[in-house]
C-alpha cells in the first residue's frame, strides 16, 4: 500500500527545492521586488496575522477536547479575535494558512511560491471539506452558515 504522507513529503521537498531555487537565483543587480517596499511590507503584514491566527485556532482546538478525552465538541469562537473565523468557516486554520501562503507569495513574487500556494490551498479545501460533512453528520446542531474554507462561498 503506498504511503500518503511519503507522497507528501516528497511534493513538498520539491516545491520548497524550487522556491530556493528560484528566490537565491536572481542575476546580481536585479531588484528582488518589482512592487516595492510597500508591497513587502502589506505581505508581511498579511503574512504574520495569519500566522498568528492559525496558531490560535490550533490552541483553541487543542483545547476544546481534555486531555486523555475522545470526545468531540464543536468549535466556537473565543475571546480571542482570531477564532471569530468560526463564526464563518468549520477550518479556520486552513483559512488562515491559505492566506499565509498568498502573503508569503506575494512577498516573494515567486512564481514556484504561487503554484505552491495554489496546490495547498487544493489539498486543504479538499480536507476542509470531508471535516465540514464530518461535522455535519456529527453535530445536529452544528451551525448551518458555516462554510469550509471560504466564507460565505467554499
Amino acid at each position: 500500500m503506498r504511503d500518503p504522507f511519503s507522497s507528501t513529503c516528497s511534493s513538498t521537498s520539491g516545491f520548497l527545492l524550487s522556491m530556493a531555487t528560484n528566490m537565491t537565483s536572481r542575476p546580481a543587480g536585479t531588484q528582488w521586488c518589482t512592487y516595492g517596499a510597500q508591497q513587502v511590507k502589506l505581505a508581511l503584514a498579511i503574512f504574520v496575522i495569519c500566522q498568528l491566527g492559525n496558531f490560535s485556532i490550533h490552541m483553541a482546538l487543542r483545547d476544546l477536547r481534555p486531555a486523555g478525552s475522545k470526545t468531540r465538541k464543536i468549535p466556537y469562537p473565543t475571546k480571542n479575535p482570531f477564532t471569530w473565523l468560526f463564526l464563518l468557516v468549520s477550518c479556520p486554520n486552513y483559512t488562515y494558512e491559505v492566506g499565509s501562503w498568498i502573503g508569503f507569495a506575494i512577498m516573494t513574487q515567486c512564481l514556484p511560491v504561487a503554484l505552491f500556494s495554489l496546490v495547498g490551498f487544493t489539498q486543504m479545501t479538499i480536507w476542509a471539506k470531508g471535516k465540514h460533512r464530518s461535522y455535519l453528520k456529527e453535530f445536529r446542531d452544528y451551525p448551518p452558515l458555516r462554510m469550509p474554507i471560504i466564507p460565505f462561498l467554499l
